[in-house]
């Protein structure tokens, strides 16, 4: 595009005044922001946090504190779960699904990352230096502490840890072993599979006292947390 310098003078005013107003944000939020050539590039200078590019100022639709924040969280938890997958140039993030934890004193959220690869990496989001970063969380399924500290006391349900279960998520089916029972409360209802989605804890209480949700160690990264409705018996694993 063609611009008469009136209408660059006008672009590179609109560009300062939008990055001092993305900046107070960023700094209210613990992102560090990085230059932004507004003077060159105007409206289409890129806007960088943590060393990762976001987006183009144009793409800035709202100037807002939880637009900032969903916008930038998307970006840095998928270089940080890619990073950490080792993920070959091209891989795409499929889902962003936060982990309804217990008791999250170490970190701000923690989530799950599912690559198109059908890889789950979880990623924390913490506060160090006074900055906020993303980091791979290092989950140990023989940690019953780590269940306890993430999920609270342990659930009864009709199915016990150590069995095989089939489940349904995403009108996919999965196999896999039952690590934990937790009690029924806000689940993450069964969704389809969207390209580069950004999900947020949602569901409904069961009150069914056999009812449960279960953490299913699948082999394809972080467990699957699922409520009872999704569970049935599966083949034993020899």
């Amino acid at each position: 595009m063609t611009y008469s310098r009136r209408n660059m003078v006008e672009e590179q005013q609109e560009a300062s005044q939008k990055i001092k107003q993305i900046a107070a944000i960023c700094d209210e939020l613990n992102f560090k922001l990085g230059p932004i050539d507004w003077e060159q590039y105007g409206m289409q200078a890129i806007v960088n946090v943590n060393g990762i590019d976001i987006a183009r100022l144009i793409e800035f639709s709202q100037i807002e504190r939880d637009y900032i924040l969903r916008r930038v969280q998307i970006q840095l938890l998928a270089q940080a779960a890619l990073k950490s997958a080792h993920a070959h140039s091209g891989v795409k993030v499929l889902m962003w699904s936060p982990v309804d934890v217990s008791k999250p004193e170490e970190f701000l959220s923690l989530w799950i990352i599912t690559l198109e690869t059908d890889e789950r990496i979880p990623i924390a989001e913490t506060i160090k230096n006074g900055q906020r970063v993303y980091e791979p969380y290092v989950f140990d399924r023989e940690d019953k502490q780590q269940f306890v500290k993430l999920f609270g006391p342990p659930s009864e349900g009709e199915y016990r840890p150590g069995e095989v279960v089939t489940l349904k998520e995403r009108e996919r089916e999965f196999t896999g072993e039952i690590l934990y029972s937790i009690p029924p409360g806000k689940v993450i209802p069964g969704r389809r599979q969207a390209s580069r989605g950004y999900h947020t804890v949602a569901g409904t209480a069961y009150t069914d006292g056999a009812a449960a949700r279960y953490i299913v160690d699948c082999k394809d990264g972080f467990p699957h947390i699922v409520n009872q409705s999704q569970v049935s018996r599966g083949e034993q694993i020899s």
